[in-house]
């Protein structure tokens, strides 16, 4: 697919750094499920039937997957997650009351607890710092 720069960041790079879906063509892309990789080179006119293009496409361009990735991520807010150790959720909840910090946590650790179903997870808060990026269709 060629795209331009501000549209690669916008529609791929973004939600990509973030852990969200990438939205491109008629299927969504899990970023921890799917292997991402960026060319820089000339566009590639549509291929014949039968032909994806993808060879025409790496031997005619750069991989800058890396760079790309790299740039992402220095400009991405951090995410991090907030971690409460208490005896229940009501008690975590007093002691966040009382003025008891949270520890923080990089977010993919907090997404490994849940997923992998850690018996040490009584619960999850979910708590929005900032606006949702949006899903734009390439």
């Amino acid at each position: 697919m060629n795209v331009g720069e501000a549209a690669l960041r916008k529609a791929v790079l973004e939600p990509w750094v973030a852990g969200m879906p990438l939205a491109l063509g008629d299927r969504d892309w899990e970023p921890r499920d799917s292997r991402l990789t960026i060319l820089e080179g000339p566009a590639v006119p549509p291929p014949p039937a039968g032909d994806d293009g993808w060879a025409t496409a790496l031997r005619t361009a750069e991989d800058v997957t890396r760079p790309m990735i790299e740039v992402a991520e220095a400009g991405a807010p951090a995410q991090t997650a907030m971690v409460v150790e208490a005896d229940s959720v009501e008690a975590a909840l007093q002691d966040l009351h009382a003025g008891r910090s949270p520890r923080q946590i990089p977010w993919i650790d907090a997404v490994e607890r849940i997923e992998g179903r850690d018996a040490g997870v009584a619960a999850v808060i979910l708590v929005l710092k900032r606006p949702r990026l949006s899903r734009p269709r390439l």
